[in-house]
């Protein structure tokens, strides 16, 4: 075995502050075009910091886990839903959020190796 446990949790956790931070910075960024444009960015941000830790949590958490736990992996999905189908919030900003925050996890793990 190359990587220990130790050393995934820590590469989930850099990964999600990367993700924390690209969600804070595309959330000022569309608050330029307004309020709801921002709101979008950040739900969407924070869907995939959501999901990631998530899956962080299913990976590095050990033991067995309920079937439910599995279902965290959907979380990313339900929160685009919610918000493009039940909140109204422009699709554009949330989509914008979930790449940027894609991107930085990518680039956090790229750079932890």
């Amino acid at each position: 075995m190359l990587n220990s446990v130790a050393t995934g949790r820590r590469l989930a956790l850099r990964a999600a502050a990367w993700q924390l931070l690209a969600a804070l910075l595309v959330a000022v960024l569309f608050l330029l075009w307004g309020l709801p444009q921002a709101l979008a960015a950040a739900l969407g941000a924070g869907a995939m910091l959501a999901g990631g830790l998530a899956a962080g949590r299913l990976a590095f958490g050990g033991g067995v886990l309920p079937a439910g736990a599995a279902m965290l992996r959907l979380v990313v999905f339900a929160v685009v839903a919610l918000g493009i189908g039940v909140w109204n919030l422009p699709p554009l900003p949330l989509v914008a959020g979930l790449v940027v925050a894609l991107v930085a996890q990518v680039l956090a793990v790229a750079s932890g190796r």
